[in-house]
């Protein structure tokens, strides 16, 4: 699979949303928001306000998973967006907060995501899209055409075929807080599962809060911890 050059330009979307010059994914997001309440298609013409989610590319996808066609409120949503790009360097932080500023040890809680190489990077890419996917998902506000156009927007920045098959799965398996949890490889994938669903999720929404704290005693996060992680993805 190539889950880990997907991930790499989620990150570059989430990276460049509020830099000059970066992509607006909040006008992607309002715009494909927008298309769908006015009843705008998959496919079809602009002339006839049609949607065309190959537009999207470059901000689509992850407006897909933070967006919906009933217009999800943004709040400080755009603030949260930095803590995927920045999900390894700033869950470390967030357990070095919790300690105290003690050092941390990679040997024993695991490397960030930007020190692996090879099959472990390709690994922690594939937990994190995953719980990215789950948290999107936790309000239930994925239907059968916005799984299709989010495959097809990940299709368009290369995912495989093996990865596209993946991708299929998450968006229809059962959402399972304990089976994520389980694919974390150390205490720090661990920590940067839980920061990108907290930049995914809305804090309003209930069940989408309820997930979050399933999410983080699945992976047996401690409340200093989990308070520290959640500071992490709005001061990003």
């Amino acid at each position: 699979m190539n889950a880990k050059r997907i991930l790499d330009q989620l990150m570059k979307q989430a990276g460049g949303s509020s830099g000059a010059g970066g992509t607006d994914l909040k006008g992607m997001v309002d715009n494909l928001s927008s298309q769908f309440s006015s009843g705008g298609g998959q496919s079809g013409d602009q002339k006839g306000g049609g949607f065309d989610p190959k537009q999207l590319l470059g901000g689509g996808a992850l407006g897909m998973l933070i967006g919906s066609k009933r217009g999800r409120k943004m709040g400080g949503k755009a603030l949260k967006y930095g803590a995927i790009a920045g999900v390894g360097m700033l869950a470390w932080k967030a357990w070095q907060n919790s300690r105290g500023g003690a050092d941390g040890d990679e040997a024993r809680e695991g490397r960030p995501m930007d020190h692996l190489e090879g099959n472990q990077q390709e690994q922690r890419s594939l937990e994190l899209l995953q719980a990215m996917i789950m948290a999107a998902r936790a309000d239930g506000h994925v239907d059968e055409r916005e799984r299709a156009m989010l495959a097809e927007q990940i299709d368009e920045m290369g995912a495989d075929d093996e990865l596209h098959d993946w991708v299929e799965r998450q968006l229809k398996a059962p959402l399972d807080a304990l089976a994520l949890a389980r694919q974390a490889d150390s205490p720090q994938a661990a920590r940067e599962m839980y920061l990108v669903s907290v930049a995914v999720i809305d804090d309003d929404n209930p069940m989408e809060r309820a997930w979050l704290d399933q999410l983080a005693s699945a992976l047996g996060l401690e409340d200093q911890l989990k308070r520290e992680l959640e500071q992490q993805a709005v001061s990003s």
